[in-house]
């Protein structure tokens, strides 16, 4: 017997082909939002750690300037 979580999702499916929405496309946009979200999300703890500890964040930097300027295209 379906439970309850599997029959509103069924509902909502339905609901989705009668108004002509993919699923698809509506799977697609809801991960690009969490995807948005996540990166906004790490961005921000990246600058809080640089403001937390600078000297470290400052070497960090460093290292990755030094990666970029040895890197051949």
């Amino acid at each position: 017997m379906p439970d309850r979580n599997q029959r509103e999702q069924g509902q909502e499916q339905e609901k989705d082909q009668e108004r002509g929405v993919p699923r698809d496309e509506d799977e697609a946009a809801e991960r690009r939002r969490r995807r948005a979200q996540f990166l906004r999300e790490l961005n921000e703890a990246k600058a809080l750690r640089e403001r937390v500890k600078p000297r470290r964040a400052r070497a960090a930097r460093m290292r990755q300037q030094m990666r970029m300027r040895t890197f051949r295209w």
